[in-house]
């Protein structure tokens, strides 16, 4: 049996007012037309759903009974016309994705941009560069709406992630660093050196890039902060200092000057997409939903 929305809405607002004329009032239909729809509908269900009586309209048993059905019927189908707003208009809608270094690594923004396009074709993507003392790439602040961040983030809790690199993690130094002729350098052999730090701000970030947990408690000399890749760079041909970074980083400081090297007895680097953990009041919408989806399908 087919029977059209329409047909349920005119039988609850008939059942609501108990009265035809009201309910046409309220549904901007004639009264006439609108009793015409009832009668058709009780045609079809086989059973009357009013008594029509002098002294007013009542419903039926079987109209009690289809009543919360119909109800509930209305009540899921306005959700998902709503949902289908929220996702027709969030295609059209802008995606903010931030990032403090290019992640670079064999092509990763464009396979996960043709991906997202492909699912959210009116969508724009925009991207947006945040300075190293911001370790989340403006999710914190809201700025950004998904980012490409190093791990540990600052209270991570607040963010779900997906890593898209895992890298061993290299020493940059100048060429005529004592260490630069080695294939390989012991962690334990950089203990005494001074270390380009990021930002206190980075905070549990700064610790991970000086290997704290691999000093045994001995705190790392610090002979400059940086806040970017030239910052980095500049200092490294300076002579102020080591820096570890990700294996995938290395092609931005070795631009001339600099040497890089493998580094054992520290754990590898984690690269990921970052986005805000749902609560109970929000939740991730369409667009980050689909550039995660992405994401996960261009790093398969």
């Amino acid at each position: 049996m087919n029977v059209h929305g329409r047909d349920l809405r005119y039988f609850v607002a008939v059942a609501e007012e108990l009265h035809f004329t009201r309910a046409a009032e309220r549904l901007f239909v004639s009264q006439p037309a609108l009793s015409k729809q009832i009668r058709m509908l009780e045609r079809q269900l086989g059973t009357p759903l009013f008594a029509r009586e002098p002294q007013g309209v009542t419903l039926t048993a079987p109209g009690e009974a289809l009543l919360p059905h119909a109800r509930a019927v209305l009540a899921a189908w306005d959700e998902g016309w709503r949902a289908v707003q929220e996702a027709t208009a969030a295609q059209a809608a802008t995606l903010v994705v931030g990032m403090s270094t290019s992640p670079g690594r064999g092509g990763l923004l464009p396979a996960i941009r043709s991906r997202f396009t492909a699912a959210m074709p009116d969508a724009v993507l925009r991207l947006r560069q945040v300075g190293w003392q911001d370790p989340t790439a403006g999710l914190a602040d809201g700025g950004s709406d998904v980012a490409f961040v190093w791990l540990p983030l600052p209270d991570q809790r607040r963010y779900e992630y997906v890593v898209v690199a895992e890298e061993p993690r290299l020493v940059a130094m100048p060429d005529g660093h004592r260490l630069a002729g080695r294939e390989s350098v012991e962690f334990a052999e950089l203990l005494d050196e001074p270390f380009l730090a990021l930002p206190e701000a980075a905070g549990p970030l700064r610790d991970y890039w000086l290997a704290t947990d691999a000093r045994g408690g001995r705190p790392a000399r610090i002979g400059a902060e940086v806040a970017s890749t030239e910052e980095t760079y500049e200092a490294l041909v300076a002579g102020l200092g080591v820096v570890l970074l990700a294996t995938g980083n290395a092609p931005l400081i070795t631009l001339g000057g600099v040497t890089t090297r493998p580094v054992t007895g520290i754990s590898p680097s984690r690269f990921a997409l970052a986005w805000p953990a749902p609560t109970a009041s929000t939740r991730p919408g369409p667009l980050v939903r689909a550039y995660v989806e992405a994401c996960r399908r261009a790093t398969r």
